[in-house]
């Protein structure tokens, strides 16, 4: 029971990991009803900007906390312009354009970004720290003989995505441009004749959507390093959007929770007797029985009808 344990809280942590890529997907989205490919690719230039930032300041003799703020600062700035040029460079060009039109825009900038991101900031694996603990921690040693292992980093990031998901449900929820930025997912040209300022909302979505990757690029270069295989994070996260939903904010954690712990658990148990590799293909084959029986997944709209 202990190790059955074990894995199952491994996979749950590893899920929310997953969950905070999958979140930008989300709000992206919800709000513009546009699919952003280039969601990994914003986790890559998030993270690099900020492992080269703290770098260099370490370099210049700061305090660490001091660098790391200045890092963040710095980090978040360069998706404010990332965010900035997908709004005045593409998106503005494409509005009230179909859907497919904007996803196709979405893999030109996932390209463009890949490449200036390790032009600007280069293409090696870089360690980040960020100041979490990533010791190995052993809990309920009372009621398990040698408790269960966990990783300090893994429960850093499920509090981390809890506190987004709430702050994320309240904006949304609560204030003036949350439901400004509901309007225009429902009816772009609906929610311009209203006077809502679309390119002014696109800016906004894509904003945050960069701060969740940069949170995003911060907690998986912690436990990775900083590498260009972080935008291949995305497709790991499509079988979380599929499954949650691609409209539901709690949909992308609870999706990532589902996917990361049936994977780890289907690796460990059934993986033996099948040859093993499961964890690669099994997210995908979970999103695939829920496109053929589920399409809008488990809190999300019917896609298809708002087409």
């Amino acid at each position: 029971m202990g190790f059955f344990l074990e894995v199952l809280i491994g996979g749950l942590l590893a899920g929310v990991l997953y969950s905070l890529v999958a979140l930008g997907f989300v709000l992206i989205f919800k709000a513009s009803g546009v699919f952003n490919f280039a969601q990994g690719a914003m986790v890559l230039t998030a993270a690099l900007a900020l492992v080269r930032a703290l770098e260099l300041f370490e370099q210049w003799k700061w305090p660490f906390w001091i660098a790391l703020v200045a890092a963040f600062l710095f980090a978040a700035a360069i998706m404010a312009v990332v965010a900035w040029g997908a709004e005045r460079l593409v998106l503005r060009k494409l509005v009230n354009q179909e859907g497919i039109i904007l996803f196709m825009a979405t893999i030109g900038v996932t390209f463009f970004l890949e490449g200036l991101a390790q032009t600007l900031f280069g293409a090696d694996v870089y360690p980040l720290n960020i100041g979490l603990p990533k010791e190995p921690l052993f809990v309920l040693e009372s009621l398990f003989d040698g408790g269960i292992l966990v990783n300090e980093l893994d429960i850093w990031a499920a509090v981390i995505a809890g506190l987004l998901v709430a702050g994320l449900a309240i904006f949304f929820q609560k204030t003036r441009i949350g439901r400004a930025l509901r309007a225009v997912a429902d009816d772009h040209a609906a929610a311009q004749s209203v006077g809502i300022p679309l390119n002014q909302i696109w800016f906004i979505v894509w904003l945050v959507a960069g701060l969740v990757a940069l949170v995003a690029g911060a907690v998986w270069g912690s436990k990775l390093g900083v590498q260009f295989s972080l935008t291949l994070l995305a497709l790991k996260a499509l079988p979380v959007l599929i499954l949650g939903g691609f409209t539901s904010v709690p949909g992308a954690i609870i999706g990532g929770l589902i996917i990361g712990a049936g994977e780890k658990l289907a690796e460990v148990f059934l993986g033996p007797s099948m040859g093993g590799g499961i964890e690669i293909w099994f997210a995908y084959v979970v999103a695939l029985l829920f496109l053929l029986f589920r399409p809008q997944g488990l809190f999300g709209e019917r896609i298809i009808e708002r087409v």
